[in-house]
């Protein structure tokens, strides 16, 4: 397996205001694009070509990684006219692909941090002689998920689509957004409009007889559809919690850039990263947190949990837990903001504005 598929078309909706300038893959993670991490998993698997399905903000992506030399790789771009689904998408760039018809083709999302062990996924296909093999894991609460039950041998039985009821819910084994597939089974996707592998193409397969293979790896893994979930994967990189030959520096507490500046008494702690240019002044302390190149947090900021965009500024005292700070937008001192406040590009709070407390 030499080749692979990455999907990186999707808007990102749900992380908004960190997608409104940026596509999701390309939201810094530990210190640089979250794609970065998977090209590089990707390369160490021994994957030499790969092609990105782009579509929003397609335009970001191959001024930074140009044809992927720097990171070992032969990167090419196709851009969606029109959003063409999961399904869609990976018929859309088949074209690109050099594999013969029975070659292993690695397909995986843009937005899942994993420690899958991408080989054994190759492996297992391979031994089997399926024709679409999955990466599945296990989780405790399947519902907002498609399940994915198999047979004591792994062979796939059904896919079932966010099960709401107990009865639905068959097992707890879930699709995890990375796939190999026989070459020639890309080619039996439609051309040319929208497709969807969970709910068109996978059930088709099944109907049809083809043999589906799961294999169930449950190391690390995240959905990184959240803000929340964005920014503990970037804590968990970080930390070395999550795996990636990508991180800029050693794992451990804290990632501080090159070009940033932190004072002496500021602390630092939970994984938190500090970006390119950016500035922590006396006294704060940030946990677990995000702080995007060239944003500023003044002088006994708090900040837990929480993202803070690119330009965006912290005013003295202000206390953020759980929060997203959109690119340029400016929080005045005293402010206190809570779980799940997402405060929009370039917007501005007044001194004190925003309380959970009282003024004493």
């Amino acid at each position: 397996m030499t080749e692979a598929i990455l999907l990186v078309g999707g808007k990102g909706t749900r992380l908004r205001p960190l997608t409104v300038h940026t596509p999701k893959p390309m939201v810094p993670a530990a210190g640089v694009p979250f794609l970065t991490h998977q090209l590089a998993r990707a390369r160490a698997a021994g994957v030499e070509h790969i092609v990105l399905a782009t579509s929003y903000l397609a335009e970001v992506f191959e001024p930074y990684f140009g044809d992927g030399s720097a990171l070992g790789l032969h990167l090419e771009y196709v851009t969606e006219e029109e959003p063409l689904g999961t399904g869609g998408a990976i018929r859309n760039v088949a074209s690109r692909l050099h594999s013969g018809p029975d070659d292993p083709v690695l397909i995986f999302n843009g937005d899942i941090l994993t420690g899958l062990d991408i080989r054994a996924l190759v492996d297992a296909h391979e031994t089997t002689g399926a024709d679409v093999s999955l990466h599945l894991t296990k989780v405790t609460d399947p519902r907002a998920y498609g399940l994915v039950p198999t047979d004591d041998t792994g062979r796939v039985l059904a896919f079932l689509e966010k099960p709401q009821t107990p009865e639905e819910i068959v097992t707890d084994q879930i699709n995890a957004g990375a796939y190999v597939f026989r070459r020639s089974v890309i080619d039996t996707i439609p051309l040319g409009r929208p497709v969807s592998v969970e709910r068109e193409t996978f059930p088709d397969l099944l109907t049809a007889g083809a043999h589906l293979q799961g294999m169930v790896d449950s190391t690390y893994w995240l959905d990184l559809g959240t803000p929340a979930a964005f920014v503990r994967g970037s804590a968990d990189l970080v930390l070395g919690r999550a795996p990636s030959p990508a991180v800029p520096g050693r794992c451990g507490d804290r990632l501080v850039l090159p070009t940033a500046t932190v004072a002496a008494d500021a602390k630092l702690s939970g994984g938190t990263v500090v970006g390119e240019g950016a500035f922590v002044a006396e006294g704060a302390r940030v946990f677990g947190s995000t702080i995007l190149p060239g944003a500023v947090i003044e002088p006994g900021a708090v900040i837990t949990d929480s993202l803070i965009g690119t330009r965006a500024r912290v005013g003295e005292r202000s206390v953020l837990t759980g929060t997203v700070i959109g690119d340029g937008a400016i929080i005045g001192p005293d402010n206190e903001l809570r779980d799940g406040a997402r405060i929009w590009c370039d917007a501005q709070i007044p001194a004190g504005a925003v309380r959970f407390s009282s003024d004493q």
